[in-house]
C-alpha cells in the first residue's frame, strides 16, 4: 500500500459571476493579495495562508456537464451552500473599515457569541455569506 496518501488541504474555490471583479473586491474588502489572475480571467487566487482561495466563473462547459451546475440563489434570503470565514484581530475594524467601506454588504455587525467569540457577517459582490471573526483557541 503507497505511504503517502496523506491529503493536504490545497484550496477552496469559489464559483462567481465575474472572476477579475471578485479577485479585486476580495483584496480590498478583506486585505488579501493577489497571487495569480489568469488572462482569460477565468482562473484568480489569492495568497491566504497555507491554503489558496480561488475563483472561477460559476458557469463553465467544462465541469457543468462533469460534476453538476452551480446553482445561485435567486434572493438575499437564499445563500450558497458555502460559507467563507475569516479571523481577524480586531472584527469591528475589519468589518466596517475595511469589508463595509469597500463594498461588502453589511449582514449582521459584529457581536460576542457564547462561544467566545467575535463574529459579524457581509455578502460579497456575488452575495456569498463571508463570516468575520475573531480567532477561537
Amino acid at each position: 500500500m503507497a505511504s503517502n496518501l496523506n491529503p493536504r488541504y490545497a484550496y477552496t474555490v469559489v464559483y462567481v459571476k465575474d472572476v477579475a471583479k471578485s479577485i479585486a473586491f476580495y483584496a480590498k474588502a478583506f486585505g488579501y493579495h493577489v497571487r495569480r489572475l489568469d488572462e482569460s480571467h477565468r482562473w484568480g487566487e489569492l495568497e491566504s495562508g497555507q491554503t489558496t482561495i480561488a475563483f472561477t466563473p460559476a458557469k463553465q462547459h467544462e465541469t457543468d456537464e462533469l460534476t453538476g451546475k452551480v446553482q445561485i440563489p435567486q434572493s438575499e434570503r437564499e445563500r450558497n451552500p458555502v460559507e467563507v470565514c475569516f479571523d481577524y484581530s480586531d472584527v469591528d475594524a475589519a468589518y466596517k473599515q475595511r469589508a463595509v467601506e469597500n463594498g461588502a454588504m453589511s449582514v449582521s455587525e459584529p457581536e460576542q457569541k457564547e462561544w467566545g467569540q467575535k463574529v459579524g457577517y457581509v455578502r460579497d459582490i456575488d452575495g456569498i455569506v463571508v463570516r468575520m471573526g475573531s480567532h477561537v483557541s
